[in-house]
C-alpha cells in the first residue's frame, strides 16, 4: 500500500519538476541546477556515510552531470569574460573533486563541493534578472 503512495508522490515530484523547467526563465533554469546539484551532493553524502556504493555512485555522477552538462554548458565564455572563464574552471575543479570524492570515499572532498557550490549558489539568487536589465538600461 506505501508503495503505491511514494511512487505517487514520486511522480507527483517530478511533474512539478518538469513544470517548473518548463516555465523558467534562464535564471531561474541556473538556480534550478545548483539546487539539483546540492541535492545529489546531499544523497551521496548520506549514500558514503551508509556505505551504499552504489547509490552513492549514482548520486555523484548525478551531479558531475548537472555541473558538467548543465553550469559549465550554460556558461558564454565569449560575453562572461573572465567570470565566465573562472566559473569554467571552477566547474572543471568541482567534477575533479567529484571524481576523488566517488573513488575514495572522501567525506571531505563532498564538503568542499557542496561549500563552493553553495557560496556560487548564493551569488546567483542575490542576482534578479530585474536588477541586470535594470544596470544595463
Amino acid at each position: 500500500m506505501f508503495g503505491n503512495a511514494r511512487n505517487a508522490i514520486s511522480a507527483y515530484q517530478k511533474v512539478d519538476v518538469d513544470v517548473a523547467i518548463e516555465v523558467a526563465d534562464p535564471h531561474r533554469l541556473v538556480l534550478l541546477l545548483f539546487a539539483g546539484a546540492q541535492a545529489a551532493i546531499g544523497k551521496a553524502r548520506t549514500a558514503m556515510q551508509h556505505k551504499q556504493i552504489a547509490a552513492k555512485g549514482e548520486a555523484i555522477s548525478k551531479a558531475i552531470d548537472i555541473i558538467g552538462n548543465g553550469l559549465k554548458v550554460s556558461l558564454d565564455l565569449e560575453k562572461g569574460g573572465e567570470i565566465a572563464e573562472r566559473l569554467d574552471a571552477l566547474y572543471d575543479y568541482l567534477i575533479l573533486r567529484l571524481l576523488r570524492a566517488n573513488l575514495n570515499n572522501d567525506l571531505r572532498a563532498l564538503e568542499e563541493v557542496a561549500g563552493l557550490l553553495e557560496e556560487i549558489h548564493s551569488a546567483w539568487r542575490e542576482i534578479s534578472p530585474n536588477a541586470v536589465q535594470q544596470a544595463v538600461a
